[in-house]
C-alpha cells in the first residue's frame, strides 16, 4: 500500500512540474507576443511592407513625429510663398513626407533649435530628427541612424577679402580670429579639433554665423558645404575656402533609439525614394527655392521670424 501511494505521488509531482513548464512556454510566448522580446528579436528585414508597417509604433499612433531645425538650407528652412507666407521646405521635409507616406502615416513636422532636435529624439518625444544630421558616434546614444541619403563635405568659410589669410587650417588656429560654428553641431567639434587656439564661438542658428561674418564679427566658420553653397548664391561675399576632412561624410535621420521597425521602415522609404527618383528631385527643388525668398530659423505665430 505504501508503495503504491509513493508511486502515485512520484506522478502527481511529475505532473505538476509538466505544468509548471508549460505555464513559462505560455508565459514566454506572450512575452515575445507583447513585450520588449519582439523588438530584440523580431526579424523586421523579413517581413513584408504590410507587416512591417503593423508592426511600427510611434509617439503619436497613425502619426510621423518628426524634430527639424529650419535654419539649414537646402536642407530645411521657410520658403516665402506668393502670398507672402512662410512654408517648410527643403529635401529634408520633401523626405520627411516620402517617408510618413510610404509607411501609411501622417505627418507632424516640429520646428526648434538644432540641440533641441537631439534633446527630443534622447527623450523619445519625437520618432524622427531630420536635420542634416552626420552620423557622428557621439549621437549614438541619443538616436539611431538610418542609412545615409547624401553625402557632402565640411567647409571653412570667410569673405572674399580674407581667403588670402587661410590658406590652410593651421592659419586659421590663432587666438586672435574668432570662429563660428553652430551649437551641438559636427561643425562645432570640427571647429575645436582643428582650430583648438582660436577664439570659437557657438551660435544656435546658421543664419547667425552667416551674419556675423558678412559684417566682419566672425573671421571665419565651419559649415557644411551644400549648406554654405547655398548661402553664397545669396552672399556672394562668402567664400568657401578650406575643404574640412571628415571621416562620416553624409548625412542620416536620426530615428528613436531602440524601434527597430521604424529604423527599418525609413531605410526602406530612403531607397525608394533615391530608387524612383524622388530624392533627386527634391534636392533640385530644395536648391531652386534656397535661391529665392526664404527665411532661416523659427518663425512665430505670424509668419515672422524670430530674432
Amino acid at each position: 500500500m505504501k508503495k503504491f501511494l509513493a508511486l502515485i505521488l512520484t506522478l502527481a509531482m511529475a505532473l505538476s512540474v509538466t505544468a509548471c513548464g508549460g505555464s513559462d512556454d505560455t508565459a514566454d510566448d506572450t512575452a515575445d507576443g507583447e513585450g520588449s522580446g519582439t523588438e530584440e528579436t523580431a526579424d523586421y528585414a523579413s517581413m513584408t511592407d504590410d507587416e512591417l508597417k503593423a508592426a511600427i509604433t510611434t509617439v503619436e499612433g497613425g502619426k510621423l513625429t518628426v524634430a527639424t531645425s529650419p535654419d539649414f538650407a537646402p536642407y530645411e528652412f521657410y520658403a516665402i510663398d506668393e502670398n507672402g507666407d512662410p512654408q517648410l521646405a527643403g529635401f529634408d521635409m520633401d523626405l520627411a513626407q516620402y517617408i510618413a507616406d510610404y509607411l501609411g502615416l501622417s505627418l507632424e513636422i516640429v520646428p526648434m533649435d538644432f540641440d533641441g532636435t537631439i534633446m527630443e529624439l534622447q527623450n523619445g518625444n519625437v520618432d524622427l530628427g531630420m536635420a542634416g544630421y552626420s552620423p557622428d558616434p557621439k549621437r549614438a546614444d541619443s538616436m539611431d541612424f538610418s542609412d545615409i541619403y547624401i553625402t557632402g563635405g565640411q567647409s571653412f568659410v570667410c569673405v572674399e577679402s580674407n581667403k588670402d589669410l587661410f590658406t590652410s587650417l593651421e592659419d586659421a588656429n590663432n587666438a586672435d580670429y574668432q570662429i563660428g560654428a553652430q551649437v551641438g553641431s559636427i561643425q562645432a567639434d570640427l571647429a575645436h579639433e582643428n582650430t583648438p587656439d582660436a577664439d570659437i564661438i557657438e551660435l544656435a542658428k546658421v543664419p547667425d554665423i552667416i551674419a556675423e561674418l558678412v559684417t566682419g564679427k566672425l573671421d571665419g566658420a565651419f559649415i557644411e558645404t551644400m549648406v554654405a553653397e547655398s548661402y553664397a548664391t545669396q552672399y556672394p561675399e562668402l567664400c568657401l575656402v578650406l575643404e574640412v576632412p571628415y571621416d562620416a561624410e553624409g548625412s542620416v535621420v536620426g530615428v528613436t533609439k531602440g524601434n527597430a521597425a521604424l529604423l527599418e521602415g525609413v531605410n526602406r522609404a530612403i531607397a525608394a525614394a533615391k530608387e524612383d527618383g524622388s530624392f533627386d528631385q527634391y534636392v533640385l527643388t530644395a536648391n531652386e527655392l534656397a535661391s529665392g525668398d526664404i527665411i532661416e530659423g523659427l518663425v512665430d505665430e505670424n509668419g515672422e521670424a524670430v530674432q
